[in-house]
């Protein structure tokens, strides 16, 4: 287990996070006691990562019945279903939070609650069981990798999926964690990943904390060193794969993507099953969260382009399934066609 926690439920009813925003200076945890400032905490990063932000969804709807003082069931299933309004809404490109949220609810409806306390002890039971399922399904997820992952390996990794992007282990840098424990010479280039630096700020903090050999680089290098270094692949996570095995992660994904395939290099998605939404045909219909300009006019609080500069600022990218060389989840690794594929993981 990481020697931090990323989040976690504390006894009598309050939710724990670090707060990544101001990693790597400052290990700072934060406390919430409602389902608003989750839903705060979710949309400010204080939280992130798709598996991290579905366990944060499911304590947030955790509060609600520890917190309530009406004493009815009633009026704690009608604010059940405001907070998980909230809550969606906070972050709507990451599939795991209505996953969560819709896995929460779909446990209140099987119920026949005679008491709030009943109904407490069973939401916090199944938010604490999406924590643990996601510490299990990741640590099997990096078990898979392994095969992909040869001793002495050069990988690209884009943004952050690690411990802190989780409850533990997290996706891609999970699977790179376990190749390390298990005795692998292995190094990482890390995109910065801008305009938040999550690479930068948070995937190079995690990989010290692991002893883990590393280089931060410019997102915009990576073409530069697969050209002229060796690089033996490419692993990310994702926030939705579609259907059809398109994918929207973190923004900069596409572009890693494109120039891994044009030097030949395998480009890995390393994605737990709840991320995988079949629902959702193929990248077009995934709604892209636009962030706040200052992301990009700012670098902390120093402005860096002239006042009323115009600003575009997805938050994620769609990467096509042809630029995937194959998914890897706890089930094990799924190559392409990706639509026949994915639908037989579920099967």
């Amino acid at each position: 287990m990481a020697s931090f926690h990323t989040i976690k439920w504390i006894e009598p009813g309050l939710v724990s996070m670090i707060d990544q925003r101001k990693l790597p200076h400052q290990i700072v945890y934060n406390e919430y006691k409602d389902p608003t400032a989750v839903a705060g905490a979710i949309k400010d990063m204080v939280i992130r990562g798709a598996p991290a932000i579905g366990a944060a969804a499911a304590f947030g709807l955790a509060l609600v019945p520890v917190h309530d003082t009406s004493g009815k069931v009633e009026t704690v299933l009608v604010d059940l279903q405001g907070a998980s309004e909230t809550l969606r809404q906070a972050r709507p490109t990451a599939v795991n939070l209505s996953w969560a949220i819709d896995r929460i609810l779909a446990r209140v409806e099987e119920g026949d609650f005679k008491s709030v306390a009943d109904l407490q002890e069973v939401i916090l039971a199944e938010a604490q069981k999406i924590a643990q399922e996601d510490v299990e399904i990741n640590f099997s997820l990096g078990n898979h990798a392994q095969s992909l992952i040869p001793d002495g390996a050069v990988i690209f990794h884009h943004c952050n999926t690690g411990s802190l992007a989780a409850v533990d282990y997290g996706t891609a840098l999970g699977a790179i964690r376990i190749a390390h424990e298990m005795g692998k010479e292995i190094f990482v280039y890390v995109d910065e990943t801008r305009p938040r630096l999550q690479g930068a700020r948070l995937t190079a903090w995690e990989l010290k904390q692991y002893g883990i050999p590393f280089k931060v680089v410019a997102d915009s290098t990576s073409g530069f060193y697969m050209q002229t270094q060796k690089v033996d692949l490419c692993i990310v996570g994702t926030d939705r794969v579609a259907a059809n095995g398109d994918v929207a992660n973190k923004i900069g994904t596409y572009n890693l993507a494109v120039v891994a395939h044009e030097n030949g290099i395998p480009f890995y998605v390393a994605v737990p099953k709840s991320t995988i939404d079949l629902s959702t045909p193929t990248g077009d219909q995934i709604k892209i969260e636009e962030r706040p300009p200052e992301e990009v006019t700012h670098v902390g609080t120093w402005q860096i382009t002239p006042d009323d500069t115009p600003v575009g600022n997805p938050a994620f990218d769609i990467t096509p399934a042809k630029y995937i060389t194959a998914f890897i989840t706890e089930d094990g690794i799924v190559y392409p066609p990706f639509k026949e594929k994915l639908e037989k993981l579920f099967q």
